[in-house]
C-alpha cells in the first residue's frame, strides 16, 4: 500500500564525493530516489545553528516521498543510507555528520516500535525541522496536536513578549 512520508535532512560535514553540506543534500535526494522512493517534493535547502557541541552550521532540507514500506522499513532504509554516506552508528549524539535522515511524518498518522516514533518526537520544536517541512507540506496535519506544519511553525517562530 502507498504510503507517504516527511523526511528531514541534515548535513554539516563535507563529503570526500559530494562536497559541501548542501551538496550532501543533493545527493541524498538522489540516493533516496535510486532506492525506489518517489519524490514528491523537496524544500530549499536553509542554514541553521548547530544543536549541541558541534560547530559547523547545518543544511537543512525535508522532503516528501511516496512508497510501499512500512514506517520501520523505510528507517531502515534512511539508517543504510546514512552509512554509505559515511555514517556510524554509536557516535556522540548532535555531532557533525555527513548526513542525518530522520522521518518527521508517516501518512498513516502516529507509529511506534523500538527505536522508531512517528511523528518525530522533537519536530515540533525545531525550526530547522518545520521551516523547510512547512514549505513543502504547509496543511500536512501533526497526528497528535492536530495542527498543520503552517501552523506549528508559527507558533514556534511568533513573537513572545518579554516577561517582566
Amino acid at each position: 500500500m502507498r504510503q507517504r512520508y516527511l523526511i528531514a535532512l541534515g548535513s554539516n560535514k563535507r563529503h570526500h564525493r559530494h562536497g559541501r553540506p548542501p551538496q550532501v543534500l543533493r545527493a541524498a535526494l538522489q540516493a533516496l530516489s535510486d532506492a525506489g522512493l518517489h519524490i514528491e517534493g523537496a524544500s530549499p535547502v536553509l542554514a541553521s545553528a548547530p544543536l549541541g557541541p558541534s560547530l559547523r552550521r547545518y543544511a537543512n532540507g525535508a522532503v516528501l516521498v511516496a512508497c510501499d514500506l512500512a514506517p520501520d522499513a523505510l528507517l531502515g532504509l534512511l539508517k543504510t543510507i546514512e552509512q554509505d554516506f559515511g555514517r556510524r552508528s554509536g557516535g556522540q549524539r548532535w555531532s557533525s555528520r555527513v548526513l542525518d535522515l530522520d522521518l518527521v511524518l508517516w501518512s498513516g498518522g502516529a507509529w511506534s516500535s523500538p527505536g522508531l516514533t512517528v511523528p518525530h518526537a522533537a519536530f515540533r520544536t525545531r525550526d530547522f525541522v518545520l521551516a523547510p517541512a512547512q514549505a513543502i507540506a504547509p496543511l500536512w496535519r501533526d497526528p497528535l496536536s492536530g495542527l498543520s506544519l503552517r501552523q506549528l511553525k508559527a507558533r514556534l517562530t511568533r513573537p513572545r513578549p518579554i516577561p517582566r
